[in-house]
């Protein structure tokens, strides 16, 4: 059944607001201890972070959203896509001074104060203490949904808008595009899993042909490569069966503990994203479950992964009540900086990527090109 694009944009908005909410009950534990408390955890559930004494209503969303909601906000007021200077100003005028320590993590609240100097918007990200961490790519999905279709124009905006959280060029950047990627990709009328993946691999190789030789011959760019971490982990889950075979898997390659943030690299984060949207595929209610079952960032990997199937094949696989269960915790959330319901956040994207085009569709007949 075709889905139109206005659903994909809801979709995608359900899928990591929802995942996030969910995932983030059990964000930083052992899936073992998943298991314990929950069983299988497939519903929403009040929690507590930052042990403020806030105990949390189900469905509320964490940092993670509310850097998103930001994004969305600049998106909507310019109908078109942003620069790190338009995300720059929303920051200033609506993030509550009261949201580093209470919805956001301390380290952005330093952010938050060096956004209202006069340095340029793109240098914020140089003060960034963590270089790969998750904290863009698990949040840039309104850079791919402004960009739909346009795989290239949603890399290059990952990294100008991202350079407010991390520096140029950085490995969180180059994840982040992963994610922005899959979601322009997934949003191209007739898109499947096999092709968002194709569109990531198209796009996303880091490696530079060596100088002088001529047989093919490459080298990693500064260490890292996506293409190849992603296809080793598509290969080493390619037989799982369930969630619980495919973190098994995961557990192999991602075990790191005892660094700030240990548990939220970009790469660990994104590259199991891409795996659960391998396994789940356009069913978001199962990438959302399968996430938040696996362990460790669990918040952060449902909001990759769930965002990114709800970019191809919309909401339908989700739960109503999940839904209104977001919208209304998000009505009554101390922090946030913005009250916007779900269908609002996609709609207002989606409006914003209607007035892109007929922009760029008026100065295309303005100069006449066939």
């Amino acid at each position: 059944m075709s889905v139109s694009l206005r659903e994909k944009f809801f979709g995608c908005i359900c899928g990591a607001h929802i995942g996030s909410a969910m995932g983030a009950v059990v964000e930083g534990w052992p899936h073992e201890k998943t298991d314990e408390i929950y069983g299988t955890l497939d519903a929403l559930y009040p929690y507590e972070h930052y042990n403020n004494g806030w105990l949390r209503e189900a469905g509320t969303t964490e940092d993670g959203i509310d850097r998103q909601k930001l994004m969305i906000t600049a998106i909507i007021e310019k109908n078109d896509r942003i620069s790190a200077e338009d995300l720059r100003k929303i920051w200033v005028r609506d993030i509550n001074p009261k949201a580093p320590g209470g919805i956001s993590e301390p380290y952005e609240g330093e952010l938050l104060k060096i956004s209202k100097t006069s340095i340029p918007a793109r240098d914020i990200g140089r003060y960034c203490d963590y270089a790969n961490l998750v904290t863009f790519s698990r949040s840039c999905h309104p850079v791919g949904m402004i960009n739909a279709g346009d795989i290239r124009g949603a890399i290059d905006d990952v990294m100008e808008v991202g350079q407010v959280y991390h520096y140029a060029n950085s490995n969180a950047l180059k994840w982040a595009c992963v994610t922005a990627a899959g979601i322009a990709a997934a949003m191209l009328p007739g898109a499947t899993v096999e092709s968002v993946l194709e569109a990531v691999f198209n796009n996303l190789d880091d490696r530079k042909r060596v100088e002088g030789r001529d047989d093919g011959w490459y080298a990693d760019y500064a260490g890292v490569n996506i293409a190849d971490e992603l296809k080793k982990a598509l290969e080493l889950t390619k037989d799982c069966q369930n969630y619980k075979e495919l973190r098994i898997a995961m557990d192999k390659v991602y075990y790191g503990e005892g660094m700030p943030y240990a548990l939220a690299f970009a790469n660990e984060i994104v590259t199991k994203g891409v795996v659960v949207f391998k396994f789940a595929g356009s069913d978001v209610k199962k990438a959302i479950i399968t996430a938040v079952n696996m362990g460790r960032d669990t918040d952060c990997l449902a909001a990759v992964a769930a965002g990114l199937s709800g970019a191809l094949n919309g909401a339908e696989s989700i739960p109503k009540e999940w839904i209104s269960q977001v919208d209304y915790a998000s009505s009554i959330h101390r922090f946030t900086n913005n009250k916007r319901t779900l269908r609002e956040c996609s709609d207002g994207l989606y409006g914003a990527f209607q007035k892109r085009l007929r922009n760029i569709n008026a100065f295309t007949a303005l100069m006449d090109i066939e």
